[in-house]
C-alpha cells in the first residue's frame, strides 16, 4: 500500500483499538456482575452497562470510520485474504450493522438486559416464572425491533442469527437440526432398550468442592489453558469472557454431590479459553485477532469437553489422579467411571445433557425463539409450550420452571439467536476431530499418555490463527476439505453407543 493508504489504515486501527478497550471494560463490568456483585448493586450496574454500551456504539459508528473504510475500499483493499484485507472487510461488516441501530436503542437494550439478568437469577432460584415474564416480554419486543433495524427477508430470526453466525440462515439451521433429530431419536431409543446400564450413583457421591476446583484447574492447565493469562471463578451459569488479549476469565459452578457439573463445565469453558488465548497476538484489537463465529467457538469447547474429556483414553491417564483427589472413587474402576460420564439419558438441564440428547435441547429452544419473534408465541405461554415440546422430544414431564424454561441465562441477556450455534459447534467439533486424527495419527493414544499439545497445536494452526479470515462455513471447507456435514457427529455418537451400550447403529 502507498504511504497515504498506510496512514488511513493506521487511523482505522487506532479507532478500533479505542472501541475494543471500551468493549473490554464492559466485559469486565459484566463479569463482575455475574461473579461478585451484590444483588443490591443491580440498578447502578444497569446504568453503568447502558452508559458503556452507548459509548461503544457512538465510537464504533463514527462517520469517520465509514469515510476511512470507503477510501481503502476505493483502492481495492478489503477483497483478499491477507490480514489488512480481512480487517477492512470485517470492519465494514461490523460498521454497517452497528450504524443500523440507533444509540438510544442500544442503551435501552443494554440497561434492560442488565436488570433482566439479575431478575432471572432470583426467578430461577425461587422457581418463579411470573417474576421473569415481564422482562422476557420487554426483551422479545426489543429483539424484534433490533431485527427490523438490521433488516431481514424471510423471517426476523435471520437477522439475529447472523449476529452470532454470520451468513447462516434460519431455514438451513432448521433443516440441520431436524436432520439430527431424525437420526438421533432412533439411536436414543436403541440405547434406552439396551440391557447395559451405567452406574450413575458414582457421579452423585461426596466430591468436596475444594478438591473439585483443584483437580479441574490441574486438568485445564494440562490441556493448555494458561492460568498466568486467565482465571477460574464461580457463577450461577458458566461462561468464558475475554477481558483482554492476556486476560481470559472462565467460570463454573460446583455441586458437591454431582461431579460432572463443575469438571465438564471447566473443560467446556477452558476450550473457549484456549481459542481466545491462541489467536495471534500481533492482530490484537482487529478482526484477525478475533474468533470467526460462535459456532466455531463452540466447536472448540465441545471438542475439549467431549471428544477429549469424555474419552476412555483421557481417563486412563487422569483416573489415578482423580482417585487420589476423591475418596468417593476408590472402589470404582476407570471403565465404570467413564461409562457413567458417557451415560445417555434424557434429562432436564441442557448444560448437563449427554451428547446424544444435547441437540434436542437446542432444537426446543430454537423453535420457541422463532415463535416468539414471529409473534406465534407469547411470553406468558412459554412454560406451557416448553413443557409440551419437552415431553414430545424427551418423554419426560418437566417438574418445575427452574428445571424448564428458566434454566438458561441467555434470554435474560438478550441472546436470542445464540442457541443454534451450540449445535453448529457440535457438528464442527466432530468434523475437525476427524481431520485432526487424519493429520496427527491416533489422538486417543496420545491422550492416554497425557499428550494434549499436538491437538492444541493443530487447532492453533488450522482454526485459531485464522481469526475472522473466513466465514465459518468457508473455514470448515478450508480445514477439512468438505462442507459441514452431520455424518462425522452421528458416526461419533454411534461409535460411543456401540462401545458403551452394545448398540450397533
Amino acid at each position: 500500500m502507498s504511504e497515504k493508504l498506510d496512514q488511513i489504515y493506521d487511523q482505522l486501527k487506532e479507532l478500533h483499538r479505542e472501541v475494543n478497550l471500551l468493549v473490554s471494560i464492559s466485559a469486565l463490568v459484566e463479569w463482575d456482575q455475574r461473579c461478585f456483585m451484590p444483588s443490591g448493586g443491580s440498578d447502578h450496574r444497569a446504568e453503568q452497562t447502558s452508559w458503556l454500551a452507548g459509548k461503544i456504539h457512538k465510537k464504533s459508528t463514527k462517520n469517520k470510520i465509514g469515510e476511512l473504510l470507503s477510501e481503502l475500499e476505493a483502492a481495492g483493499i478489503g477483497k483478499g485474504l491477507d490480514p489488512r484485507d480481512v480487517n477492512v472487510r470485517e470492519w465494514r461488516h461490523d460498521f454497517d450493522l452497528r450504524t443500523k441501530l440507533p444509540q438510544e436503542f442500544v442503551e435501552d437494550l443494554s440497561r434492560t438486559t442488565s436488570l433482566a439478568q439479575d431478575a432471572w437469577v432470583g426467578a430461577r432460584k425461587n422457581n418463579d416464572f411470573g417474576a421473569f415474564q415481564p422482562w422476557l416480554e420487554k426483551i422479545v419486543a426489543l429483539k424484534r425491533r433490533e431485527a427490523d433495524y438490521l433488516g431481514w427477508k424471510n423471517e426476523p430470526y435471520d437477522a439475529l442469527l447472523d449476529e452470532y453466525e454470520p451468513g447462516a440462515k434460519t431455514e438451513e439451521v432448521a433443516a440441520v437440526l431436524g436432520g439430527l433429530r431424525d437420526q438421533l431419536v432412533p439411536l436414543l431409543k436403541a440405547i434406552k432398550d439396551s440391557p447395559r446400564k451405567p452406574r450413575l450413583d458414582i457421579l452423585h457421591r461426596d466430591y468436596p468442592e475444594a478438591a473439585q476446583e483443584a483437580f479441574s484447574k490441574r486438568v485445564a492447565a494440562a490441556i493448555g489453558f494458561d492460568f498466568n493469562r486467565g482465571r477460574l471463578d464461580v457463577t450461577a451459569h458458566p461462561f468464558c469472557t475475554t477481558i483482554g488479549p492476556n486476560d481470559i476469565r472462565i467460570t463454573t459452578r460446583f455441586i458437591r454431590d454431582h461431579v460432572n457439573a463443575a469438571f465438564f463445565g471447566v473443560m467446556h469453558e477452558a476450550g473457549h479459553g484456549l481459542y481466545e488465548q491462541n489467536v495471534l497476538a500481533e492482530h490484537k484489537y482487529t478482526p484477525m485477532g478475533e474468533a470467526v463465529s460462535l459456532g466455531i467457538h463452540e466447536s472448540q469447547s465441545r471438542m475439549w469437553e467431549n471428544s477429549v474429556g469424555r474419552s476412555l483414553a483421557f481417563w486412563q491417564y487422569w483416573y489415578p489422579e482423580a482417585q487420589k483427589a476423591f475418596t468417593a472413587l476408590k472402589d470404582v474402576s476407570v471403565e465404570d467411571f467413564t461409562f457413567a460420564v458417557n451415560a445417555v439419558e434424557p434429562s432436564f438441564i441442557r448444560v448437563e445433557a449427554d451428547e446424544t440428547t444435547y441437540n434436542l435441547h437446542i432444537l426446543l429452544r430454537f423453535e420457541l425463539e422463532r415463535a416468539l419473534l414471529k409473534g406465534d408465541l407469547q411470553a406468558k405461554d412459554v412454560p406451557a409450550a416448553w413443557n409440551e415440546k419437552f415431553k414430545a422430544y424427551f418423554g419426560l414431564d418437566v417438574p418445575d420452571n427452574a428445571n424448564g424454561c428458566l434454566q438458561d441465562i441467555h434470554w435474560s441477556a438478550g441472546l436470542i439467536g445464540y442457541f443454534p450455534t451450540y449445535s453448529l459447534g457440535n457438528l464442527n467439533a466432530a468434523q475437525f476431530f476427524v481431520k485432526a486424527t487424519e493429520d496427527l495419527g491416533d489422538l486417543e493414544a496420545m491422550f492416554a499418555k497425557g499428550q494434549f499439545a499436538p491437538l492444541l497445536g493443530w487447532l492453533r494452526t488450522n482454526v485459531h490463527s485464522h481469526g475472522r479470515r473466513y466465514r465459518s462455513a468457508d473455514l470448515t471447507k478450508v480445514v477439512t476439505g468438505k462442507p459441514l456435514d452431520s455424518k462425522p457427529l452421528v458416526d461419533y455418537l454411534k461409535k460411543k453407543a456401540e462401545m458403551w451400550y452394545g448398540v450397533k447403529g
